[in-house]
């Protein structure tokens, strides 16, 4: 049946290995190019381009940190009001839990130490 395939595809032979059944060439040291050398690690590519000095960084920082502020939506009077009473009184009944918590605590303790 692989002669009949190949009958039928006239100047065409066929695929001796996988890399050329995927269209690649085969290997081997004229093939390719710029093989036998390293490749360029990151620390080569870093040290070429020159670091801004410690204040360059420092004023691109502080720019960029009020362009982000500036981007912010910041809540209206109102708004504020509403989220301090809910932080107030979520606060409220955690400090009233621990209270009632520590408060049993102690009693078990002191029952069982028999103080």
């Amino acid at each position: 049946m692989s002669d009949e395939h190949e009958s039928e595809r006239p100047g065409r032979e066929r695929p001796s290995n996988a890399a050329d059944r995927r269209g690649r060439r085969a290997s081997g040291p004229s093939s390719t190019p710029g093989k036998g050398r390293a490749t360029p690690g990151r620390a080569t590519a870093a040290t070429k381009e020159k670091k801004p000095s410690l204040f360059a960084r420092l004023a691109r920082f502080l720019r960029e940190v009020v362009a982000e502020l500036r981007k912010v939506i910041w809540p209206d009077r109102s708004q504020m009001v509403k989220y301090t009473i809910a932080v107030l009184i979520f606060v409220s009944i955690m400090v009233a839990l621990v209270f009632v918590l520590d408060s049993a605590f102690a009693e078990g303790v002191a029952l069982l130490f028999g103080n």
